[in-house]
């Protein structure tokens, strides 16, 4: 009974101080931005006021109507959808080496397909400033396309290896016993057991797309610009907190609703979810 009781008491405390680190680092932030995306311009919130004496969506018409914010979610999510597929796309060879075969040096290969993700993102945007220099590529949709592809490849490529790794030996054997070949073997014993993962690496892809800023910046501005370049002009000389709260609401709610999407498909094992069981 004594174990009982303290397995019960350090899980309540442990779920308690989750909650409240949760709270402090994203619920208060978060709350916060909603509130200042929501003061009326009429009505400035200042102190002493505990909260906004008006809420309206005056602010969220007034930056729709005089920015450039419908040019820049233009591109964001024109952008976002070819790096997301170009990098499924590319990760795929890569992927199921490192999933479905066993050779000298995979661990090292793996770790080296982490490059970018510990090369700070202004390095490597200016690194893809002088390399399209050089190539003559002077189109910034290509060239945030390539930088961005750069950057998510690693995730793509966790993400498939893990759902070929997940993929029983027994289908794959089973499917070549009844005479199938590679493409067969793929679409009947792979691909519906991949659908999660698929699905998965194409929104991360996508989320990290839709909010780098340097490679974007770098690259595309000031002609091309995106929602994170749009929200850092919000944070100059001419800062206005509400309209930056604005922004930051538009880019920061489909980012979440897209990792909850994630999560769900990562959530169970991957035969339960293409089966429906999970």
């Amino acid at each position: 009974m004594n174990r009982t009781a303290h397995g019960r008491l350090v899980i309540t405390i442990s779920l308690t101080f989750f909650g409240v680190v949760n709270l402090v680092w994203l619920g208060l932030p978060f709350g916060m931005a909603i509130l200042w995306s929501l003061v009326d311009p009429q009505h400035p919130w200042s102190y002493p006021d505990l909260f906004p004496p008006v809420l309206s969506f005056h602010r969220w018409q007034l930056v729709w109507e005089n920015t450039a914010l419908p040019e820049a979610l233009f591109n964001s999510y024109t952008l976002a959808p070819v790096v997301a597929g170009v990098s499924l796309l590319l990760s795929l060879p890569t992927a199921y080496a490192f999933g479905r075969l066993n050779f000298r040096g995979r661990a090292v290969a793996e770790m080296l397909t982490l490059i970018p993700l510990v090369m700070p993102g202004m390095i490597t945007a200016i690194f893809f400033s002088a390399m399209l220099m050089k190539l003559k590529i002077s189109n910034p949709f290509i060239g945030i396309v390539l930088g961005h592809t750069v950057l998510t490849l690693p995730y793509s490529i966790r993400i498939m290896s893990a759902g070929f790794k997940a993929v029983p030996q027994d289908l794959i054997d089973a499917s070549r016993d009844l005479g199938a070949g590679y493409w067969g073997t793929f679409s009947n014993a792979y691909l519906p057991l991949l659908k999660p993962s698929f699905l998965a690496a194409l929104i991360f892809c996508l989320v990290k797309s839709l909010e780098e800023f340097s490679i974007a910046y770098v690259l595309g501005a000031p002609d091309f610009i995106t929602v994170p370049t749009i929200l850092y002009t919000f944070l100059g000389y001419a800062f206005v907190r509400p309209d930056a709260a604005v922004v930051s609401m538009i880019l920061a709610i489909p980012s979440v609703v897209l990792m909850i999407i994630i999560e769900k498909l990562l959530k169970g094992n991957y035969l339960a979810q293409s089966t429906g069981k999970a």
